[in-house]
């Protein structure tokens, strides 16, 4: 931070973390996931990651979380799926809404984002990341 750091520069620092942090998380699973052997796959590998909620209305930021994680992020045409849930479980207390899994082939594609950093870019910003975070932890 400089003299020159303004809201701009605060707020790309803020959705930058969530994406890194998003890559934190899914390295922490694969390391789970692979027994602690090592084997684990690392974020690249991963498929697809769908993506909703407010933050996912902001084109920059899942391309910054595709480009982090280097994989597809998705993101639905119905941003707000945990209201949509919250709403369909009521629905399926009642009787009016089909089961989980006729009503999960209701998710409908909005957009999908694809990796455009280079890797060797892509695995240098993260490494400065863990190094960041490494520098701040007691």
């Amino acid at each position: 931070i400089t003299r020159g750091t303004g809201k701009n520069e605060l707020a790309r620092a803020a959705l930058e973390s969530v994406c890194y942090q998003t890559r934190d998380l899914i390295e922490a699973m694969r390391a789970d996931l692979s027994d602690g052997d090592g084997g684990g796959e690392d974020a690249s590998s991963l498929p697809a990651l769908r993506a909703d909620g407010g933050m996912s209305a902001s084109d920059w930021t899942m391309q910054f979380l595709s480009d982090i994680l280097g994989a597809e992020v998705h993101r639905p045409q119905v941003l707000e799926t945990t209201a949509l849930g919250a709403a369909y479980f009521a629905g399926l207390q009642a009787g009016i809404y089909p089961p989980p899994q006729e009503f999960a082939k209701a998710w409908r594609l909005e957009k999908c984002f694809t990796p455009k950093m280079p890797p060797s870019e892509r695995e240098q910003k993260y490494a400065d990341w863990r190094d960041a975070v490494r520098r701040i932890l007691p």
